[in-house]
């Protein structure tokens, strides 16, 4: 039977449809398709140092041996099943000798207070060019960068001479930024502000010889007003519009956020359900686009060097991680080298729970196989492919392992943000 609508009346009907599906491109363009870290580690600008990669990643495999040193007590300090809990911690102890940080952001913010103008201007240079020299040697983490004052505490022209030393310092020493180089740009109040920020690194790459658009940062959302603006409008999606596509993540700030509500100081914690609101608000703005996003941190650091203390910082730690795993949050904020031990293993479990099923079941569609008690979407596909994909990254899993059992080879992805030319 012939359709009984001419192609006229079809082509009247649908007008504005491919228009309107351009604009849903641009607005979610999708996913990079580069790696992204499960953790960033914050590091006050006067403490970097030039081993600081390997001293983290001795002192982090130092406190796994000395205080989880078996299968039983690593379970216990980190919530792990039993039945895993051999295999992740040969997994977590792998990773911290090859590979301690994933991202690293040299902080001349929050835990880099009191300071004079002279006093940062020589840490931004000294942390640059031990950076620099991460770089040269093979050790720097994939990604790095840095965090910078606010534009709304007074300081904006100190944060941006900031800026100015450490990107110059970089590019002295090596010729060119890291590829995995990122701005953090926090405590945002006024839309405006960002694009005083684009503006910035406009002129920057333009002083330094950059290609327009190759540096790229991070937004802190961590003010009420960078959730919804004075109209009562959720402000997230124009702070993207006026990042001009620099923007390529967004972080939740536990404690500026809650405190800025006036929640008690007991209260200020990453799994308050106020921390939950925002990140919902988050996922909802930036799904489907180039904006990755990234949990906050925990406060909770160690004050002594024993068993106890270490396991109370790995099991409050541990279950921060995991209730941003259940949120969808797969990347967290790092404040001490010993939540490198715990970020891994609650990761690492996280990761490898459940991954023999969603071996099979990648195998049984890559072969068009019917069976199993699981009838798969696409949608769910990508998604157990999304798993594969990130265990892979972090090296929770390797190619071979996952080759072996889908037929199919996950590489892993390169923390490239931008290339310069």
């Amino acid at each position: 039977m012939e359709p009984r609508l001419d192609a006229t009346t079809v082509d009247q009907l649908l007008a504005g449809v491919d228009a309107a599906e351009a604009t849903y491109r641009a607005g979610w363009p999708g996913v990079p398709p580069t790696r992204q870290p499960v953790q960033v580690l914050y590091v006050p600008a006067d403490r970097i140092t030039a081993d600081l990669p390997r001293a983290y990643g001795t002192e982090a495999l130092r406190l796994l041996a000395a205080h989880a040193p078996d299968d039983a007590s690593f379970a216990a300090a980190m919530g792990v099943d039993d039945e895993v809990a051999g295999d992740v911690r040969a997994r977590v102890a792998d990773k911290l000798a090859t590979e301690p940080i994933e991202d690293l952001r040299v902080d001349l913010e929050d835990g880099y207070l009191g300071r004079s103008d002279d006093e940062e201007a020589r840490d931004a240079v000294a942390a640059a060019t031990a950076v620099a020299g991460w770089v040269s040697d093979g050790t720097a983490p994939p990604f790095v960068g840095l965090r910078i004052k606010s534009f709304t505490d007074g300081l904006a022209r100190r944060s941006v001479a900031t800026l100015d030393r450490f990107v110059g310092t970089l590019l002295e020493g090596l010729g060119a930024l890291p590829d995995g180089f990122v701005i953090t740009f926090p405590k945002i109040v006024a839309v405006a502000h960002v694009r005083a920020f684009v503006e910035v690194l406009d002129q920057l790459e333009a002083a330094h010889g950059l290609p327009r658009g190759r540096l790229r940062f991070e937004v802190q959302i961590e003010t009420t007003p960078s959730v919804l603006d004075g109209d009562g409008r959720v402000a997230l999606r124009d702070i993207r519009e006026a990042g001009d596509g620099r923007i390529c993540g967004a972080h939740l700030g536990v404690y500026d956020y809650t405190a800025g509500l006036g929640l008690p100081p007991d209260e200020q914690r990453p799994q308050h359900p106020a921390c939950d609101f925002v990140r919902h608000l988050l996922q909802v703005t930036f799904a489907g686009t180039e904006v990755r996003l990234s949990d906050g941190s925990t406060n909770v650091v160690p004050t002594t060097d024993t068993p106890a203390e270490l396991h109370r910082v790995w099991s409050q730690h541990a279950a921060v991680v995991r209730h941003s795993l259940a949120h969808g949050y797969v990347q967290g904020w790092d404040l001490h080298v010993s939540h490198l031990v715990s970020r891994y293993a609650t990761v690492f479990a996280d990761l490898l729970s459940g991954l023999d099923d969603v071996l099979d079941r990648l195998g049984r569609w890559y072969a068009t196989e019917q069976g199993g008690s699981v009838l798969d979407e696409p949608a769910t596909v990508r998604q157990l492919e999304a798993h594969v994909q990130r265990a892979v990254d972090a090296r929770a899993v390797g190619p071979a392992e996952v080759q072996a059992r889908t037929g199919r080879t996950f590489s892993p992805r390169p923390a490239t943000l931008v290339v310069d030319g």
